[in-house]
């Protein structure tokens, strides 16, 4: 009997083999996959982030022989979970024996978990990719406990792009420092999606559009059974005109007209989930005060620059939005929490690690200004008394100086050294 799936994973393999290596970048997550591993390697981030391409990078630098199958395919669309066997099973006609395989987008078949299970237990080495965060990971947690290592990814970060680029983020020479800074300017328009630098610049917009409105309908209306889909694409407008800000779910039913909160709270968890956004509690010794209002970013600045759904860009937003992905990604190797802190004065990040703050960071375009220069030094320092930490920085688009106020010592840092002191 035909196996119906055989053409599409040969088609499939084609493509695997036809990717153009060159193009590939080096990704700092790369370390964290371990191949010789019985532990599933499961990597997730927003679409269109490069995890295809690490897991293809990783498996191909050791050289090893693997089959490969992507779930994001119109003909495995609907994929029943009895059907999984017939695509393994297709697998091994295409491929022949193998010891490693690679699920990309697995989590677009219900009942996923039983099949990766059956494959773990038979030894095989598996690498798998998702789309979705908080599904995946409660999945993850429920079916495949102690059998998993998760490994998050965004799209480039600053280091990334300027290795993508082949431009120094050690910046010495007068020629090497403009080019760095020039591509800070870039990044700080066009985002980290790694396609984004193959493409001219007035496909961009078109590409962004594109992406974003195929997260939606793929990675969130197939998902979860939208029933108001208008409602939730202005709730992502709301939020893409509200980034680096506090959000109030009540305020945004009130501007929507939607009569439910627990609506508008239930979608921005599914934009959340698909990575389109990513939000911070708010810091409190109190466990109920952290469940309230969150400050909302996005996943990728370029989603601020090029969409026309965006009214007027602030530079200091984007900056606050640059600077918060760059902790998530820092997060991940030092496993900190961040929040933010309001109490009659906002401090824009707190980092905190088994239950002890470690750093008071506020994130200002410039202190060239005498007032706002004043006002985040001044946050800062009450800040020390509130939350008990002297470890105080400022984080600017290019000024550098150290500042001390009432015995507070305050480190004031460019975000382009910053963004390129992998020490941090």
């Amino acid at each position: 009997m035909e196996n119906k799936f055989e053409q599409v994973v040969a088609e499939q393999r084609e493509e695997r083999n036809s990717l153009p290596e060159t193009e590939w970048c080096n990704r700092t997550e790369e370390a964290k996959l371990d191949l010789d591993s019985p532990l599933a390697q499961i990597v997730i981030g927003v679409r269109r982030s490069g995890k295809s391409t690490l897991c293809h990078k990783a498996l191909n630098d050791r050289n090893i022989n693997y089959a490969y199958v992507n779930f994001d395919d119109e003909r495995l669309y609907n994929l029943k979970s009895d059907e999984l066997n017939d695509v393994l099973q297709a697998l091994y006609s295409v491929y022949g024996d193998f010891k490693y395989l690679f699920l990309d987008e697995i989590q677009n078949v219900d009942g996923w978990h039983l099949f990766v299970n059956r494959l773990l237990r038979q030894g095989i080495r598996l690498l798998i990719t998702g789309s979705n965060a908080k599904l995946l990971s409660s999945e993850l947690s429920t079916f495949l406990t102690g059998r998993y290592v998760e490994i998050e990814l965004f799209p480039f970060s600053f280091s990334e792009m300027l290795n993508y680029k082949k431009i120094k983020g050690k910046a010495k020479t007068t020629k090497e420092i403009a080019f760095r800074r020039q591509a800070y300017f870039d990044y700080l328009k066009q985002g980290g999606f790694p396609e984004i630098f193959q493409i001219s610049e007035g496909q961009k917009r078109d590409y962004l559009r594109t992406l974003f409105q195929s997260i939606i309908y793929k990675d969130i209306l197939r998902r979860f059974n939208v029933k108001y889909i208008k409602s939730l694409t202005d709730i992502s407008h709301v939020l893409l005109n509200n980034i680096s800000r506090e959000i109030s779910y009540t305020r945004i039913a009130n501007t929507l007209n939607i009569r439910s909160v627990h609506t508008v709270q239930n979608y921005v968890s599914y934009l959340e989930q698909a990575y389109l956004f990513l939000s911070v509690p708010r810091f409190s010794y109190k466990s109920i005060a952290r469940t309230g209002n969150r400050k909302v970013y996005a996943v990728d600045a370029a989603f601020l620059s090029f969409l026309p759904e965006i009214t007027g860009s602030n530079e200091g937003y984007l900056l606050e939005n640059i600077v918060f992905l760059e902790l998530c990604r820092r997060r991940s190797k030092d496993h900190f929490d961040i929040y933010y802190y309001n109490n009659k004065y906002e401090i824009d990040f707190v980092l905190a690690k088994n239950g002890n703050i470690r750093e008071l960071i506020q994130v200002s375009l410039t202190l060239n200004n005498e007032k706002t220069r004043k006002r985040e030094i001044s946050a800062l320092v009450k800040a020390t008394e509130d939350l008990k930490c002297d470890s105080l920085k400022i984080i600017t688009q290019e000024e550098r100086d150290t500042v001390v106020m009432n015995d507070k010592t305050i480190e004031i840092v460019s975000v382009i050294d910053w963004l390129c002191d992998e020490k941090e």
